[in-house]
């Protein structure tokens, strides 16, 4: 299944972009969902129909879900109350009535990563649409799947659930008690969870398209949402330049906001596939408006970004990981070195990263930031490079 991530700055018109995309898709005859997270139904408003926790049918070919956070997250404490009861009862603890549960903030944005694997699972649909919040906040929600999975590993091991048999003794003998097995169950159950959103996140078809409107403060926001993706390998499909001017706008009092968006859609231009959406004079309602704006159907997906690894040991003695980070400035850049992970820091952003298996064998022998490109040098570990004979 094809998926495409729609996000941009706030006010950017993502939500009707995001609308306007899985339209044009499905009256071309492509089977179509649209998933949106925004607790007011905003995507109803653009679609002309309204949207909620049950996926409803707007146009031929055409899906469009909001799923419920509140009914997510109570059913998620209901099951956590129900596992682990048995301490609860010891503690002596109150339960929880689902009725008196309301969602705790984030809750919206883990409906909708449930929601994106439930509609990946299912296979029912070609191409999936999904209307997220502004660019940093898109960024930490997408790669909260291969954080969470991260540290569930570092705090249940699962090489330790070898010995369940054993942690009744362990634990008298500590004199502590031992991690439960519903413990390492649920852990087990949400790593299997995470995997399958990190999955579809990290698929060949899934792509990202930034929606921003031309000037200087949306150069800004795209130049630094593009640094954001490529230090999470999220391909960056396409610029839609959104509430674009006529051009005979410029003989009129809008004359500077026109050669202010001349200028940044040719920057555009000149580095990414940008695409135009024109200014209707007025907020798009409803089918008509949206394919009026003819905003890009689903397209063929770009080549996923890569990493590469190049070998110059014979030249240099090093191996060196090359990693894309168009925007990136050198006194803003951090590397850190932990085991077998590699924390990138990078302008706003960081992300920790596991290292390509042979680079594990290996010291790290310096770093250099060349045309927007960081290339880390890495010398192999005496004590662990397999050794010629």
């Amino acid at each position: 299944m094809r998926t495409i991530l729609i996000t941009g700055p706030g006010g950017s018109g993502r939500t009707t972009v995001a609308a306007a995309t899985a339209l044009t898709a499905a009256r071309e005859g492509t089977r179509t969902l649209v998933l949106s997270a925004d607790r007011d139904d905003t995507l109803g408003a653009v679609l002309g129909a309204a949207t909620g926790p049950a996926p409803v049918s707007v146009a031929p070919n055409l899906t469009a879900w909001r799923p419920d956070a509140a009914d997510g997250f109570r059913d998620d404490l209901a099951a956590l109350q129900e596992r682990a009861s048995a301490a609860l009862d010891l503690l002596g603890a109150s339960r929880l009535d689902p009725e008196e549960l309301t969602p705790l903030p984030g809750a919206e944005e883990l409906a909708l990563l449930r929601a994106l694997r439930d509609a990946a699972l299912a296979e029912a649909h070609d191409l999936l649409v999904v209307d997220l919040p502004p660019t940093r906040h898109a960024l930490a929600l997408l790669s909260l799947p291969e954080e969470l999975r991260r540290y569930l590993r570092r705090l249940l091991p699962p090489e330790r659930q070898a010995a369940r048999a054993l942690r009744p003794v362990l634990g008298r003998l500590a004199g502590v008690p031992m991690p439960a097995e519903w413990l390492y169950e649920t852990a087990a159950r949400w790593d299997l969870e995470l995997a399958a959103v990190a999955a579809v996140v990290a698929d060949r078809g899934t792509a990202v398209r930034l929606v921003a409107e031309p000037g200087p403060a949306g150069a800004d926001a795209v130049r630094t949402a593009g640094l954001g993706l490529a230090l999470h390998r999220l391909p960056l499909e396409q610029v839609i330049a959104n509430r674009v001017f006529p051009d005979s706008a410029a003989d009129s009092w809008l004359a500077a906001p026109v050669a202010q968006q001349r200028k940044t859609l040719e920057e555009w231009q000149g580095t990414y596939d940008t695409r135009r959406l024109a200014h209707l004079g007025r907020d798009p309602r409803g089918c008509d408006d949206l394919t009026e704006l003819a905003a890009p159907g689903a397209d063929e997906p770009v080549p996923p970004v890569e990493w590469p690894v190049t070998d110059r040991l014979a030249e240099d003695g090093v191996l060196v990981w090359q990693i894309p980070l168009p925007g990136a400035v050198r006194d803003q850049l951090d590397l850190i070195r932990r085991g077998d992970e590699l924390l990138i820091a990078a302008g706003p952003f960081r992300r920790v990263v596991p290292l390509p298996s042979a680079l594990r064998r290996c010291t790290v022998d310096g770093a250099a930031l060349r045309e927007g490109e960081l290339r880390i040098r890495f010398a192999p570990d005496p004590d662990l490079w397999p050794r010629t004979p």
